[in-house]
């Protein structure tokens, strides 16, 4: 479900290297104090959560420059927040959550307090949000008066107690082989390769691993908001985000101001998260043919063919080619899935990928080279693409409990790849390492209403690839007195931030005076992209 999936690793998983350990931190911790819901059953998480909390808010923020190396300039400012690894021992090892901000433009009279950002994932890093600002993106500047853009590394992201899985340069090298297995040799392969993952995972993040939820990273995000010291939470979730906001909804209802989900993912509980990836190939599939169909449109530009079948057929040659000699010897048929993936994913990728495609047709290989094949020499690069890829799987894996059999993943994604081959076997492979997960795998959130949680505005396109168009609908009907935006015959991923009156004046209205449409609204879609 992530806003920006990394190159995939496929075929380029190595051994795993020596053990790497989470930073963790002893804090002083203070009396515990009640604050968070409790649901039935258990409830030490929620008591542990109240303790944290308490302790934040005490604590605060220590605000200052960013560090030089983080790539965030003033006037952003960064700081940390200590958690507890388990809220089941609030007194025991914690860790730091990098947070950073940048304060309203408007006057003091104007400011509502903070919105606090996540981009999807998991794994994502909400850091940059603060730069939409410094940047003065039209979108956001009536938001930006009223409010602190607030973003953070979620827990095992980036700075904040990064975990990992496979050396970063092991995890980037090109991998050549086509994911679409040929035969029973190749799915072995595959298998291995997914069960050395998770191995390495274990090995690396071992500690990490059985605490790498989305309910526990809903409940730092509660901490984060005492650590603002706001008594309730302001909120804008895309893709993975908005499980993540759904989650913190059903857990910290009367802790909820505002919310603001984008790209939806379905939180029924058998959809997370086998299902979901399922769902995803069919989706990725749909709009594929909608990117397929504008390149043939836009023929005089990319000169790909006038129809869909003729750009699916040079498509089709294009991977083949790759699968009998990588292309300048680095981009194979999995560099070129993760590049081309981007077109389904976001209309802004488009027109550069197509361009690539026209290019390479036209004889210029050099341009897909650089396009598509991983850089070896981008060590930050590297490292950030590693940790992202093993926190993704890291939640996912933990969330839920997975199919163990393998003649189930098999027999599911055989049947998928039949009508919908574009993504569905490296899909498969990206998240087989859930089948022999080395921690604890637990049991979804049952995501519902509580006393206290207030109006949510949801915002979807009904041809969203990596999130579809139903789970806004289902959250829709979980999350009572929300109201649904759809922007009809659109499907980038993450609408918020694209340029849709429609929708943008909504959410402003929403966002600076807490006012939503009688009835669910639906949209005309953004502009389409242009040549």
């Amino acid at each position: 479900m992530r806003e920006n999936r990394p190159k995939s690793r496929l075929l380029a998983l190595g051994s795993a290297g020596a053990l790497v350990t989470a930073t963790l931190i002893a804090g002083a911790v203070s009396a515990p104090t009640a604050g968070a819901v409790s649901r039935p059953g258990p409830d030490r998480e929620a008591k542990g959560a109240a303790i944290a909390a308490a302790r934040a808010a005490k604590a605060g923020i220590h605000w200052q420059d960013c560090p030089a190396d983080w790539g965030l300039a003033k006037p952003i400012q960064c700081g940390w927040v200590s958690v507890p690894v388990d809220y089941a021992h609030p007194y025991g090892k914690q860790i730091k959550l990098a947070v950073d901000r940048i304060g309203n433009t408007g006057t003091k009279k104007e400011r509502q307090g903070a919105l606090v950002y996540n981009p999807g994932g998991p794994g994502g890093s909400g850091m940059r949000f603060p730069a939409r600002v410094t940047s003065k993106n039209p979108v956001w500047a009536n938001v930006a008066k009223a409010y602190d853009f607030v973003g953070f590394d979620p827990r095992g992201v980036g700075h904040s107690a990064p975990i990992s899985c496979i050396d970063p340069q092991e995890f980037v090298k090109a991998p050549k082989a086509d994911p679409v297995p040929d035969s029973e040799a190749d799915k072995r392969a595959q298998r291995k390769l997914a069960h050395e993952y998770a191995d390495g995972c274990g090995e690396r993040s071992g500690a990490m691993l059985p605490h790498m939820t989305t309910p526990n990273t809903a409940r730092d995000l509660d901490v984060i908001r005492a650590a603002l010291g706001e008594k309730k939470l302001n909120y804008l979730g895309v893709s993975y985000g908005t499980y993540l906001g759904a989650v913190y909804g059903t857990l910290f209802p009367g802790h909820l101001r505002r919310m603001v989900v984008d790209s939806v993912v379905n939180p029924a509980r058998d959809n997370i998260w086998y299902e979901a990836n399922l769902n995803q190939d069919i989706a990725f599939e749909g709009r594929w043919k909608d990117w397929e169909d504008w390149v043939a449109a836009n023929d005089a530009a990319f000169h790909l063919g006038t129809t869909r079948a003729a750009v699916q057929a040079k498509w089709l040659q294009l991977r083949a080619t790759a699968k009998q000699h990588p292309i300048g010897g680095v981009v194979g048929p999995a560099e070129l899935i993760a590049f081309f993936q981007s077109a389904p994913y976001y209309d802004s990728s488009w027109v550069p990928v197509a361009t690539v495609f026209g290019k390479y047709v036209a004889g210029d290989t050099q341009a897909l080279v650089d396009a598509a094949a991983p850089d070896l020499s981008d060590t930050a690069g590297n490292i950030a693409s590693e940790n992202s890829n093993a926190v993704y799987t890291a939640v996912e894996c933990a969330d839920a409990k997975w199919p163990t059999s393998w003649q189930k993943w098999d027999r599911d994604n055989t049947r998928l790849n039949k009508d919908y081959p574009f993504m569905t076997w490296a899909n498969a492979w990206m998240n087989l390492p859930c089948a022999t997960w080395p921690a604890k795998q637990h049991t979804p959130l049952d995501v519902k209403t509580h006393k206290g949680l207030p109006p949510v505005l949801i915002v979807q396109s009904t041809r969203d690839a990596a999130t579809p168009y139903e789970g806004a609908v289902e959250l829709h009907h979980r999350f009572h007195g929300s109201r649904l935006i759809t922007e009809k015959n659109a499907g980038s991923h993450g609408v918020t931030g694209l340029v849709n009156p429609c929708i943008n004046q909504r959410v402003d209205a929403y966002l600076l005076d807490g006012t939503l449409d009688r009835k669910d609204v639906t949209c005309t879609p953004h502009a389409t992209p242009k040549p």
